[in-house]
């Protein structure tokens, strides 16, 4: 890496980090900039995704205080989140580079549909589970905690939901926020700050998991995972206090934008 591409791409995990801990979507601006330097489109995946699992740690300490009360919550989707992650790691790897190329744009476009969605997917959770408007103010962790984990059916379909989450996860991962959310309003979880602590320590788990598979199979740019991993640590511990002054709709808009942008330029190049 020269000395331009090394502080583009820490400029990229900054933000990227940022990203993640508000909105989650930071892989749809980072993942895109490895390859336009040139990396393989598996090694920039597989890159990606060892450099972003700090940020996650990141956030999750970041988003320290909206987890107290979730404990149960998170030792539900704990054993989901490892398992799906390492399929879908393993699944990567056995996918070869043209195909994973091919994919690509298209796997950014949904993901960049996911955010675009959040919204009304947000609104309908909640008036299935007879949620009044009001409790999209801020509540107790506990309180909403409780309600939900009472729901059997909604466990059951939280946990296999998380487990197809994670496998999308390891496999690619952009966009796994958003869909984490959802599988928290299945558990009766309304307070958007607290999903977004459990949202971050269940990105940090499965990022986790797919970064250690990958180093041992030994598919990663280290340098361009060391540049950009410190980057998105900057961006993702920073996010939470930009989370609590910024409005989260500025950042889904920028995402969105980001998103079309990323797969609209991978589509045009290729061959």
């Amino acid at each position: 890496m020269n000395v331009a591409s090394t502080l583009l791409v820490f400029a990229v995990g900054v933000v990227a980090g940022l990203i993640n801990s508000v909105a989650g979507g930071g892989t749809l601006l980072s993942f895109p900039v490895l390859m336009w330097i040139g990396r393989d489109p598996i090694v920039a995946n597989v890159t990606n995704t060892v450099a972003l699992w700090p940020g996650s740690l990141a956030s999750a300490v970041g988003f320290r205080r909206e987890l107290r009360g979730g404990g149960r919550i998170l030792l539900l989707l704990a054993l989901p989140s490892v398992l799906g992650s390492l399929a879908g790691a393993v699944l990567l790897l056995h996918t070869s580079s043209r195909t994973f190329a091919a994919i690509v744009p298209y796997l950014i476009l949904f993901a960049t549909l996911l955010f675009a969605a959040q919204g009304p997917i947000t609104r309908r959770l909640r008036r299935r589970l007879h949620e009044p408007a009001a409790t999209a103010v801020r509540q107790p962790a506990r309180t909403t905690e409780s309600s939900g984990t009472s729901n059997l059916s909604g466990m059951v379909g939280a946990v296999l939901f998380q487990f197809l989450v994670a496998l999308y996860g390891g496999y690619f991962g952009a966009g796994i926020g958003i869909i984490m959310l959802a599988a928290l309003g299945l558990l009766g979880v309304t307070d958007i700050l607290h999903m977004n602590g459990l949202k971050n320590a269940f990105a940090f788990c499965i990022n986790a998991v797919a970064a250690t598979y990958f180093a041992c199979q030994g598919n990663v740019s280290w340098m361009d995972a060391l540049v950009l991993g410190v980057g998105a640590i900057v961006g993702g511990y920073g996010g939470a206090g930009v989370a609590r002054r910024v409005g989260r709709a500025t950042v889904r808009r920028a995402v969105v934008v980001i998103g079309l942008a990323m797969a609209a330029s991978l589509l045009w190049r290729r061959p």
